[in-house]
C-alpha cells in the first residue's frame, strides 16, 4: 500500500500542475524579481525529486543539467517552460516507481552521500518534497497573480484523492 505522505507528496504535486494550468510559454519565463519564473519553479522541484528520490533512492541519473539550471544557489535563469514540464514529467514518472516503495520502517533510514549518512532521514527528506511544492505552489500563485491571470484556484483542491488514514 502506499504509503500517506506520498500519497500527500502527489496530491501537492496535482496542486501546484492546476495552480499552472493555462499558463503559456511566454509567461512561463517571465521573471518578476526577486522571484524566479514559473518555468524555473517546475524544474526546481524536478531537481529536487531527480537528486532525492531517482538519485539517492534509485541510483539513477536523469536530466544531469537540472543541477546547474536550476539549482538552489545558482544564478537564476529561464529556460523553456515545456522542456521544464517535460523533464518534470519525466523526473516524477520515474521517481514514482521508488516512492511507490517506501514502508514506514524505510522512512527512518538515510541515504548515503559521498560516504556519509544524509543528515535528513529519508522521512524527513519526504516532507520537506512536499513542503517544498506547497511554498512554489504559493510563489507561482503571487508570479500569476503579478502577471495579472484572475480565475486563480482559491483554495485547495479536491481532498478525495488524498484524505487522512492512518499509516
Amino acid at each position: 500500500m502506499t504509503h500517506p505522505l506520498v500519497i500527500q507528496l502527489r496530491f501537492a504535486r496535482a496542486e501546484f500542475v492546476r495552480c499552472l494550468d493555462g499558463v503559456t510559454e511566454e509567461e512561463g519565463i517571465i521573471r518578476l524579481q526577486p522571484m524566479n519564473c514559473i518555468s524555473w519553479m517546475v524544474g526546481h522541484l524536478a531537481s529536487q525529486e531527480n537528486f532525492y528520490w531517482n538519485y539517492l533512492g534509485q541510483d539513477k541519473k536523469l536530466a544531469p543539467h537540472l543541477a546547474e539550471l536550476v539549482a538552489f544557489g545558482q544564478p537564476a535563469t529561464t529556460p523553456p517552460l515545456a522542456d521544464m514540464w517535460a523533464t518534470w514529467q519525466e523526473v516524477t514518472t520515474t521517481t514514482d516507481a521508488y516512492l511507490d516503495t517506501l514502508t514506514t520502517d524505510m522512512l527512518e533510514n538515510h541515504f548515503i552521500f559521498k560516504g556519509e549518512p544524509r543528515a535528513e532521514s529519508i522521512g524527513t527528506m519526504l516532507l520537506r518534497n512536499l513542503y517544498h511544492y506547497w511554498f512554489h505552489t504559493g510563489e507561482a500563485h503571487a508570479v500569476r497573480q503579478q502577471l495579472g491571470h484572475t480565475d486563480l484556484p482559491q483554495f485547495v483542491g479536491n481532498m478525495e484523492s488524498a484524505f487522512y488514514r492512518p499509516e
